[in-house]
């Protein structure tokens, strides 16, 4: 079994074969799939998909390309949505310097309200850091989160990455960790603790090698898994089953 914990399988490029992808999905045996929301309409589809398929759950949230435009409704509306048994995590959520679509001091205001709104849900928080890695850590070591979180698609050094680790936090590996330039990635991934780690492809995004240049899908996940499987010097099935029991404990499910 894999748990895919971080998809947008709601994106309009699975609208025409979104039954083959679920289909290609199981017969790679991906058991599960977190679908997280990045604004309040993506939020309720993951919901909506929840409810329709026993293995997706659901994370609700608002990217911080969409901070600018968070309404008090939004909140409300959120919270709401995440009193549902099939949400288990707020997110994504977090800090991009990268494409700077919405304000810097105001992705950092929206970042730590949903931090407290996730404290009050009972929910593990979902990051989102793309090259905001210091004023990401300032925030979440003045503002830790009451239920613990992932930093999802894990870009940072291994000296970042001692630092995340020791606040609580878990990992999660995708596609750029089976890029041929992933050095950083690949050391991070071959010194974090076995109980700390998860996979995940951020579909459709980040597609992994052999498959760079497609559209990603779940199913694609096991390159994730296979390649931690050649770095660690362990079966794959012996990677899946971490991840997989790392996702249950942050998740808290039974």
């Amino acid at each position: 079994m894999i748990w895919d914990t971080h998809a947008h399988l709601d994106d309009p490029r699975y609208r025409e074969d979104f039954d083959q992808v679920l289909e290609n999905m199981k017969n790679a045996q991906i058991s599960r799939v977190t679908n997280v929301g990045y604004d309040l309409a993506s939020s309720e589809h993951s919901v909506d998909l929840a409810h329709r398929y026993d293995f997706i759950y659901a994370a609700v949230g608002v990217h911080p390309h969409d901070a600018e435009g968070v309404t008090p409704e939004t909140w409300g509306t959120l919270l709401q949505l995440a009193k549902d048994e099939k949400v288990i995590g707020w997110g994504e959520i977090g800090l991009d310097y990268y494409r700077d679509l919405s304000p810097r001091p105001v992705q950092q205001e929206i970042f730590i309200q949903q931090i407290e709104l996730a404290d009050q849900a009972g929910l593990p928080i979902i990051i989102h850091d793309r090259e905001a890695h210091g004023d990401l850590l300032k925030i979440v070591k003045e503002h830790p989160p009451k239920h613990g979180g992932v930093f999802h698609c894990y870009s940072g050094s291994w000296e970042m990455a001692k630092i995340v680790l020791n606040l609580g936090f878990y990992l999660s590996f995708a596609g750029p960790l089976t890029f041929k330039n992933a050095r950083h990635t690949v050391e991070v991934a071959s010194k974090v603790p076995l109980d700390r780690f998860l996979v995940e492809t951020d579909s459709p995004y980040l597609t992994p090698e052999p498959y760079r240049g497609k559209r990603n899908e779940p199913t694609y996940v096991r390159e994730v898994v296979a390649r931690i499987a050649k770095i660690r010097e362990l079966s794959l099935k012996e990677v899946a089953q971490q991840s997989f029991q790392n996702a249950v404990r942050l998740f808290n499910l039974n």
